[in-house]
């Protein structure tokens, strides 16, 4: 007698599955776009991190950008996002609090929420995960 070992159909997709993915993807999409910005004027990018006094501005040009595409892309592809996620979040509160911690000026107000507002987002994929249309979902 063969016996034939089958797999359960997968559930069909839901809309939290689809909501999960277009998460990922739009707070990654700030992230990558930063920086390559980075990428793209390293100088202008070292002058605003001289501007606010801290030190080894291109080595802080490089970890920036570093942080950001390579989190942005593991959020993206949902690879050990969580992971990515806690880094981002770490990163997003550091930004605000070395750069846009002058809430008296109502524009560097709006980044430090926006960051802390970020930050928030990236803990859902903590505490939730990436979901099932991400790479960690595949090697479960």
């Amino acid at each position: 007698m063969t016996v034939i070992a089958t797999r359960a159909p997968a559930p069909a997709a839901t809309a939290t599955d689809f909501a999960a993915a277009a998460g990922r993807l739009l707070i990654a999409a700030i992230f990558l776009l930063s920086g390559f910005a980075k990428l793209a004027d390293p100088a202008g990018t070292a002058g605003y991190i001289q501007s606010v006094g801290l030190p080894l501005a291109n080595l802080g040009v490089a970890a920036a950008a570093a942080v950001e595409l390579i989190g942005g892309a593991l959020l993206v592809l949902g690879y050990r996002a969580r992971l990515a996620a806690a880094a981002l979040a770490l990163f997003s509160l550091a930004t605000a609090v070395f750069f846009h911690s002058a809430l008296g000026d109502q524009n560097q107000f709006i980044h430090f929420f926006k960051n802390v507002a970020m930050a928030g987002g990236l803990l859902q994929v903590i505490a939730l995960g990436a979901g099932r249309f991400s790479l960690d979902a595949r090697s479960r």
